[in-house]
């Protein structure tokens, strides 16, 4: 599966975000950015992020308010940027929920050394957490280790890009996607096909788990927007 790491940089000075977008962009990062608090906010209900580079002093809500609503929904790795150098400041925002401080004026090979550092922690954490867990709904087992779906007690046969799919859908809650979203994060930005792949991949997806038995479907369409993880095991969601 390919998949570009994806970075939210949120920060009120459009030249920090431009040179933050630039050192990322060279190391192959899909960069996002927020001018504000709000607007943060906004794009992490929307999107799925590695890691969150944030700004303390932003105009609407500072960056501390920020973490810590980010905190109640996700566990997506925090880098705080500010200038602002107390101990207490570093101290206060590790409390509250940040994994790592940066301070104003930094060097770019400090900066992509903290990114990278963080993101290799999140996946070492989000791997062991996968190991130990097995992910249930109603009539359905999926095993993340070992790439296993059973329906039923029934092991089902997927595809690697169909059961990518449902990984993707079944640890995303009741997040939408867009067919453009999935596609980026399935099949990568360098793919060339339509996006109608993905209704294609989630119709056989749909098909195998009916043939084995499972009364509703594992996907739901959200017309006009894309789609979503049905986890509750309703027949009437379509």
């Amino acid at each position: 599966m390919v998949i570009r790491l994806q970075v939210l940089v949120v920060d009120d000075e459009w030249n920090m975000r431009n040179l933050l977008r630039i050192y990322l962009t060279k190391e192959g990062f899909d960069v996002k950015e927020a001018s504000n608090g709000n607007e943060a906010l906004s794009m992490v209900r929307k999107y799925t992020f590695d890691i969150i580079l944030l700004d303390i002093m932003l105009p609407d809500m500072d960056g501390w308010q920020v973490c810590k609503a980010i905190r109640e929904r996700e566990n997506v790795a925090i880098l705080m940027l500010t200038a602002r150098s107390e101990t207490k400041d570093k101290v206060y925002g590790l409390g509250i929920g940040a994994d790592d401080y940066l301070t104003k004026p930094f060097e770019p090979e400090e900066l992509l050394a903290r990114v990278y550092s963080l993101i290799r922690r999140s996946a070492i954490t989000q791997f062991s957490a996968q190991q130990e867990s097995v992910m249930e709904f109603p009539s359905i087992r999926i095993l993340p280790e070992g790439r296993e779906v059973y329906i039923n007690d029934l092991l089902v046969d997927f595809t690697q890009k169909e059961f990518d799919l449902i990984m993707v859908f079944s640890k995303s809650g009741q997040r939408v996607f867009s067919r453009e979203e999935l596609v980026s994060m399935i099949w990568g930005d360098e793919y060339g096909g339509e996006c109608r792949v993905v209704d294609t991949h989630i119709k056989n997806i749909r098909e195998k788990t009916q043939s084995a038995g499972l009364s509703y479907n594992l996907i739901q369409t959200v017309w006009g927007v894309g789609y979503k993880f049905n986890g509750t095991g309703k027949s009437n969601e379509k």
